[in-house]
């Protein structure tokens, strides 16, 4: 357990309030609007299962302010409330600048920050570990994606505008990332390939990964 290095270090996962019809928009054809919410749900927990796991601090980032808490949203509340762990939100237009503004935020009191998504629940206490460790040597982190993003995105030290024009939620999105912050002269290392759930082939796939 990396029990010396959690002081160091801080892990956010970045999710969505759950709302019928606004996530997971791509399982509905299969599980529809309600079962894609339900879908949405599983995987936020599942993922903040395997972040909690890794022994590093883990923080929660909501991707905007409301007024009121969802009721859909109370399982996950109720979890992070009863973990004790620290909810945020993100802010930025883009994506790229939600993330960098969070990293850039984590940084100013910790050496190592990383940012995992909700539909990522193939990032396992492990994998993470191997994302921190690397930070000890290199800038930035990613774990590539099988869909040509990632699913995780880690840095020691950030610049401004390294995660401008990147065409979010298409298959490019590695390839630009890279190439944006290569040019930026830092330093970036790839750990393997894992994948994300978007498609119901996806969620057929987390389906079947074993239950602890």
């Amino acid at each position: 357990m990396p029990d010396s290095e959690a002081p160091k270090t801080v892990l956010m996962q970045f999710a969505k309030w759950p709302e019928e019809g606004r996530v997971k928009t791509r399982l509905m054809p299969a599980l529809g609007a309600s079962g894609a919410l339900d879908a949405h749900v599983t995987l936020t927990l599942a993922v903040l299962d395997n972040l909690c796991a890794s022994g590093y601090p883990v923080q929660f980032w909501w991707d905007r302010e409301l007024d009121r808490t969802p009721e859909e949203a109370r399982s996950i509340v109720l979890n992070l409330e009863s973990a004790g762990l620290e909810q945020k939100v993100q802010k930025g237009a883009t994506l790229g600048d939600r993330m960098l503004a969070a990293l850039g935020e984590s940084l100013e009191s910790h050496s190592r920050a990383v940012v995992i998504g909700s539909d990522c629940p193939s990032v396992d206490p492990e994998y993470v570990r191997q994302a921190v460790a690397r930070l000890a040597d290199f800038d930035v982190i990613l774990g590539p994606s099988d869909d040509g993003g990632y699913v995780l995105i880690g840095a020691s030290k950030v610049v401004p505008g390294m995660l401008d024009d990147i065409h979010w939620g298409t298959g490019r999105v590695m390839e630009q990332t890279c190439e944006r912050l290569e040019k930026l002269g830092l330093r970036v290392s790839l750990l393997e390939p894992r994948w994300d759930v978007d498609e119901p082939e996806d969620w057929a796939r987390f389906q079947r990964l074993p239950r602890i």
